[in-house]
């Protein structure tokens, strides 16, 4: 989960971090009361927003007072930036700032550790000065068993080439913003521009953190930095009963048990599509293991709720849980969900106990219900009923 500029601002705070005073507004006038918080005088007035480039879309202002600051925070609050809408904006405390540098840690996957990067030369984007003056980018990897200590931190100011007489401030905010990152389960924690101030302070201007949602369970409080308001409704109530759904761009609803099994199946619901007037998966729904007649409800309930889907195809391999049992499912999701389930479903079961459970499918026969005996005919099935609904 991608965090917002303050919310990144107070999560540096809380471990030590230096970083300048912030306060969010949703309201011109919120933004004047929080100019006046930070000593009524010189604030940036920022938006809010998961995407890079704000300053070049007017998203970045400079306020003299609390009432420019209610003025720029007009101007920016409603903006539309790369397609997202601003609903807030940070007052953020102003700074002289004497030097300008990157530093960031990041999940590097390819290597199967973290990777630190830093330069003398922030604030401009860093793909930008990576592709076009690589030496001045200096990546050092992390061992995750050992972290960014002293003498990681010492490496990496060394590497990067900062000024002798900052290396020892700067090694010990690169050691505070790893802690950030091992105690919030973060997979990236940025900061451009990382500053030298005209009083020789350093601090993090801008922040940039995404934490891995994986490990939720040990953050009760990293609910709260969920941004619900541009949460796709869907996936929000996919969420609300566990289920592993990303919603697509598409008119099949998929749902099968196991990460592996969905992908396979989206590729074969696509290929089908192109004989069926190019129709397309609409979802990734992986209902896991257990395949019961609440899971299975739960997941059709989300599916069926998606005004796109025209069709949904169930794609069972038999396992952990029988085919019997997930035919059962299937039956009494149906009974469960009542005249909300109104879009035609393609059945596709096999493993264990599957005749079994075509069997269970087969005596309930029901209207919506067509069975398939493998999974490319169930796709092409499927795909041809979404298309001549369409």
């Amino acid at each position: 989960m991608d965090l917002f500029e303050y919310q990144a601002r107070d999560i540096f705070e809380k471990h030590g971090v230096p970083v300048l005073g912030g306060v969010v507004a949703t309201t011109p006038e919120e933004a004047r009361e929080g100019a006046e918080k930070l000593g009524g005088g010189t604030v940036v007035v920022k938006a809010q927003v998961k995407v890079g480039g704000r300053g070049k879309a007017g998203g970045v202002k400079l306020a003299h007072s609390p009432e420019e600051a209610a003025e720029k925070a007009s101007e920016i609050l409603g903006m539309d930036i790369k397609g997202h809408t601003v609903h807030r904006v940070m007052i953020a405390e102003g700074a002289k700032i004497a030097e300008e540098f990157y530093f960031s840690v990041l999940l590097d996957r390819s290597n199967r550790t973290y990777l630190a990067m830093a330069s003398v030369e922030g604030g401009m984007e860093i793909e930008v000065l990576a592709v076009e003056r690589p030496e001045a980018l200096a990546k050092v990897p992390v061992d995750p068993t050992v972290g960014i200590d002293q003498a990681k931190a010492d490496e990496i100011v060394a590497a990067a080439g900062f000024a002798d007489d900052i290396k020892a401030q700067v090694a010990d905010v690169i050691q505070k913003l790893w802690t950030v990152y091992k105690e919030e389960d973060a997979t990236l924690v940025e900061v451009n521009p990382l500053v030298r101030t005209e009083d020789g302070s350093i601090v993090a201007l801008d922040g940039k953190v995404t934490i891995d949602e994986n490990a939720g369970f040990r953050h009760a409080d990293h609910a709260e930095l969920e941004d619900k308001d541009a949460a796709d409704p869907l996936e929000a109530k996919a969420k609300e009963n566990d289920l592993n759904y990303v919603k697509l761009d598409g008119q099949v609803g998929i749902i099968g048990n196991g990460a592996g099994l969905v992908m396979s199946t989206l590729d074969v619901v696509a290929y089908a599509g192109e004989q069926h007037g190019g129709v397309k998966p609409a979802n990734f729904l992986d209902i896991g293991g257990g395949a019961s007649a609440a899971v299975m409800a739960a997941g059709l309930d989300v599916i069926l709720n998606d005004e796109q889907v025209k069709s949904v195809f169930v794609n069972v391999f038999g396992g952990i849980t029988a085919c019997d049992e997930v035919a059962n499912g299937i039956v009494q999701a149906l009974a469960i969900l009542g005249d909300e389930a109104n879009k035609p479903l393609v059945v596709r079961l096999d493993g264990n106990n599957v005749e079994e459970g075509r069997a269970i499918l087969a005596q309930a026969n029901h209207p919506l219900v067509t069975l398939a005996e493998t999974m490319d005919g169930g796709a092409s099935k499927a795909a041809e009923l979404a298309n001549a609904a369409s």
